[in-house]
């Protein structure tokens, strides 16, 4: 079993974090196998140095330690292109102009019905599927998109493990329900899907661990890993930290950080009490 926590450094750690480093840790102890850690800054604008550090200094004091170096995803952006190559020589990539606006006013047209909400928000209505060449070599700086009826085409559903509970997804829910998600956008050159699946395969990761809030994005690393030829495995979304009105823990959380905690003393013991652990 080798597990992973990947945190971004944009912010402190907070109690959701420390449950999730937790869980994947103790999960990978319990079996005699690996916990990695893994820095998701590809979002560059808003990584800090400082915050990074924070992570690493937190994680130590809650007793976690990692059995590789730690994987930062700015060291990693070659795979990412190698990635985007391969999905782009089959055609499986377009570019997308659109903005935020632009799909939400084509979403909610009257031809459209009701606007759906999928992981990503909404489904985006493929509105520059055909607008653009996808011959030639692949452009860069630009938001590119899987085009999800191609990709699927060879597909009738999309199978992975949930909690040792195999789940099947047909493949019209990716179509209808997810729709064609970014896999590149503008100012990063790779996205959030992209990058978790080629650093989970990178890292050997054997079983993901992470918020339930996740979950609904599964189907989408699923259906990557098959056209990437990469390996599959294991989920396990876990239950979610959450404030006393029920909204699960966010970044601006500072007084759930766990530097506040330590700050008045609590021990690594508290932290595991106060998540339940």
């Amino acid at each position: 079993m080798r597990t992973r926590f990947a945190p971004s450094p944009t912010g402190p750690l907070h109690l959701g974090h420390a449950f999730s480093a937790l869980t994947a840790h103790d999960m990978a102890r319990a079996a005699g196998g690996s916990f990695l850690l893994r820095i998701e800054d590809i979002d560059q604008s808003r990584a800090r140095p400082e915050w990074e550090a924070q992570i690493v200094e937190d994680l130590h004091w809650l007793g976690l330690s990692w059995d590789a170096r730690p994987l930062r995803q700015s060291d990693n952006m070659a795979a990412y292109d190698a990635a985007l190559d391969a999905l782009w020589a089959r055609g499986l990539l377009y570019r997308c102009d659109c903005n935020r606006r632009d799909i939400a006013a084509a979403a909610s047209a009257p031809q459209e019905g009701a606007p759906l909400i999928g992981p990503d928000g909404l489904v985006y209505p493929g509105t520059c599927r055909e607008k653009h060449r996808r011959s030639g070599p692949r452009p860069h700086g630009a938001a590119l998109r899987l085009d999800m009826p191609r990709a699927c085409d060879d597909l009738t559903e999309v199978r992975y493990t949930e909690k040792d509970t195999p789940v099947a997804l047909p493949i019209h829910q990716l179509i209808d329900g997810i729709g064609d998600v970014v896999l590149a956008r503008r100012e990063m050159g790779t996205s959030y899907h992209l990058s978790v699946v080629v650093d989970d395969a990178a890292q050997a990761i054997t079983h993901v661990v992470r918020g339930e809030d996740l979950a609904d994005a599964t189907p989408i690393h699923r259906l990557l890993q098959i056209l990437l030829g990469l390996p599959e495995p294991f989920y396990h979304h876990h239950r979610l930290i959450r404030d006393d009105h029920g909204k699960r823990l966010a970044k601006r959380d500072d007084a759930r950080a766990i530097a506040r905690y330590r700050a008045d003393g609590a021990s690594p013991a508290d932290i595991r009490a106060l998540v339940g652990l």
